[in-house]
């Protein structure tokens, strides 16, 4: 254990033990009716849980779920866009396709924050309009192919630090459609985030590589460390994209990225009161998974993982009456990814994911139903068809993105 008590409050907060502690702090503290922006009834877990099991049932009828990933994204509207990819990537070594699929990942995931409600992406190829998170997706593959994360034409099929850093808001708002007409929130904020990872796979040559240096590269680093964890996973993510997260709070000068305070946190020295979250880089890690067991590198622990606090899974809650607003300011204004009424509504989605996981498991009859499955089955189509029912598929509470959370 190291001396240094900002170095060891940087760790904590950087593993997934510390996100499911400070949730459930939080979520015992609802429980008890003490948050000032949220009540909890544990009872109306039945029917949220009643409506994850048939979603999940209708989707995957041999229960056969697999893990929630940016993986599923890729084939919006029954194409399978992967299948293209396989096929271009045919004539490579297993370790390039590998670092190829980690790149398109990387970049796909960051780019995955909340779409907002009004914009689409037409897909040349296909003439088909789509929107948020799969149009994110679909639109960032498409990207990837025609070389926008790329500094070398020759080589299209890649992200690289220089080519992140070539990135601006200007070619990323055209690449990605963006008009009067069609607007997309934080697009400044989510080309700031791409040109930071240029930034940051420089500033770390033993988890990128060089020549240059690439998301890719992970694989070459986990492998030299033998079997892995999803945590250790985590980790290398939280060290190595740290640097990216734009004006978030620090400890011992390392940005801490998605962690944020609240006053029934708990805890003790630098990491009092705070609540890590780290959506973005938990969606990346789940997305790694799958590349990295194709080059024979076997993820263990994923089940340390938590579920994510966006408000697909966080509408879910609100929508099933799960939480109930305290005062008509969480509902009617829009608030910020600080703001104390956020970081409680997150945290409790957090917590309540990990009691709805037995619910949903016993429902279907699947005993070995994982949290990650649970979350592709499951949870993020129910609380967005809930959405689309009820809002027209706007989340239920306003939060101002800036690109890089929710």
């Amino acid at each position: 254990m190291t001396a240094d008590p900002a170095a060891a409050a940087v760790a904590y907060l950087r593993s997934p033990e510390a996100i499911r502690e400070r949730a459930a702090a939080i979520l015992a503290h609802g429980l008890d009716g003490r948050l000032d922006h949220f009540t909890v009834d544990p009872t109306r877990l039945a029917s949220a849980a009643d409506l994850v099991a048939a979603v999940t049932r209708e989707r995957f009828p041999s229960l056969r779920v697999p893990p929630h990933s940016r993986w599923r994204h890729f084939d919006a509207g029954g194409h399978d866009r992967l299948a293209d990819v396989q096929h271009a990537l045919d004539g490579l070594p297993l370790d390039e396709r590998t670092r190829i699929k980690i790149d398109l990942v990387v970049t796909s995931v960051l780019l995955d924050a909340g779409a907002g409600p009004d914009w689409r992406y037409v897909e040349r190829e296909t003439g088909r309009a789509f929107h948020r998170s799969e149009g994110l997706a679909v639109a960032s593959l498409r990207l990837f192919v025609a070389g926008f994360f790329s500094s070398e034409s020759s080589m299209p099929w890649r992200a690289d630090a220089p080519g992140l850093l070539a990135v601006s808001d200007e070619r990323l708002g055209v690449a990605l459609q963006v008009s009067e007409s069609n607007p997309l929130p934080g697009v400044a904020g989510r080309a700031a985030l791409l040109r930071d990872l240029g930034r940051a796979l420089e500033q770390r040559p033993e988890l990128f590589g060089s020549c240059p240096p690439r998301p890719g590269h992970l694989l070459d680093a986990l492998r030299a460390r033998g079997g892995i964890e999803a945590a250790e996973v985590l980790a290398c993510v939280l060290a190595g994209l740290g640097p990216i997260w734009p004006g978030r709070l620090e400890r011992g000068g390392v940005n801490l990225g998605d962690v944020w305070p609240h006053p029934a946190a708990g805890g003790a020295g630098p990491a009092a009161g705070l609540v890590p979250f780290h959506k973005l880089s938990q969606w990346l890690t789940y997305s790694l998974v799958e590349p990295l067991g194709e080059a024979g590198l076997a993820v263990a622990g994923v089940e340390r993982l938590t579920g994510l606090a966006e408000y697909r899974n966080g509408g879910l809650l609100l929508d099933t009456g799960v939480l109930a607003p305290r005062h008509e300011a969480v509902m009617r204004e829009r608030h910020r990814p600080g703001d104390e009424v956020v970081v409680e509504w997150r945290a409790l989605t957090v917590a309540l994911l990990d009691r709805l996981v037995p619910m949903v498991r016993e429902r279907l009859g699947v005993g070995d139903l994982s949290l990650a499955s649970m979350l592709e089955g499951g949870t993020w189509v129910a609380g967005r068809r809930l959405a689309d029912a009820k809002r027209g598929g706007a989340a239920p509470i306003g939060v101002e993105s800036d690109g890089t959370v929710m």
